[in-house]
């Protein structure tokens, strides 16, 4: 896949220090974790987020069975209100990948483009609406678990906020995100987490 140029527009000047700051607590991180964690891990923790994977899952919760469309509706209109989101988001601010960023294949045009992190912005939104489905006792989703997994609902909501975190945290140190990349997107995807929830459950 051939090379292609990023134009990052010049950010307002007052935005300046704090993108230094951004790009220098990012540097430090990726450099200092880089020869500690494997880097198999990082990237298996990329593809489970990746929206090629974790949309077909949602729509495969959909057809398994009409008792679970409830839940899968609105997982499905997230993703979708997620990727439509940050991809205008990305398309907007256009702030370039770091420069240490490892060969990747950008699914879209938007996939170029740094802020915010859609990885964090998926897993968040995942993990907050898991956390609203579980916490307002859907029974289905609580019986469900207990006959499969054989763990309490708790400690899979836990598991899925782990999961979610680490995941996020995996963007800067893997080199894909700077720090606030990660932050912006954490933070658009707990408010569409929110959003589905309340709003886009039929």
């Amino acid at each position: 896949m051939g090379s292609t140029k990023i134009t990052n527009p010049s950010s307002p000047h007052f935005l300046q220090p704090l993108m230094t700051i951004d790009a220098s607590i990012s540097v430090f991180l990726h450099t200092f974790f880089k020869p500690i964690l494997p880097a198999f891990l990082l990237l298996l923790l990329e593809y489970s987020a990746d929206f090629r994977f974790s949309f077909p899952v949602s729509l495969s919760l959909f057809l398994a069975s009409p008792s679970y469309s409830s839940l899968a509706i609105p997982l499905i209109l997230g993703h979708l209100l997620d990727l439509a989101l940050i991809g205008l988001i990305k398309l907007t601010f256009r702030r370039a990948r770091p420069h240490y960023n490892p060969n990747m294949s950008p699914a879209v045009h938007a996939d170029n483009f740094s802020f915010p992190s859609g990885h964090a912005s998926r897993v968040l939104f995942l993990a907050t609406l898991f956390h609203l489905i579980v916490q307002h006792n859907e029974d289905i989703v609580s019986d469900s678990i207990q006959r499969w997994i054989k763990f309490e609902p708790g400690f899979v909501m836990l598991g899925v906020w782990v999961w979610a975190i680490i995941t996020a945290t995996s963007r800067v140190l893997l080199g894909r995100h700077f720090f606030f990349d990660v932050l912006a997107g954490a933070l658009v995807g707990a408010l569409e987490g929110i959003v589905a929830y309340q709003f886009l459950r039929f």
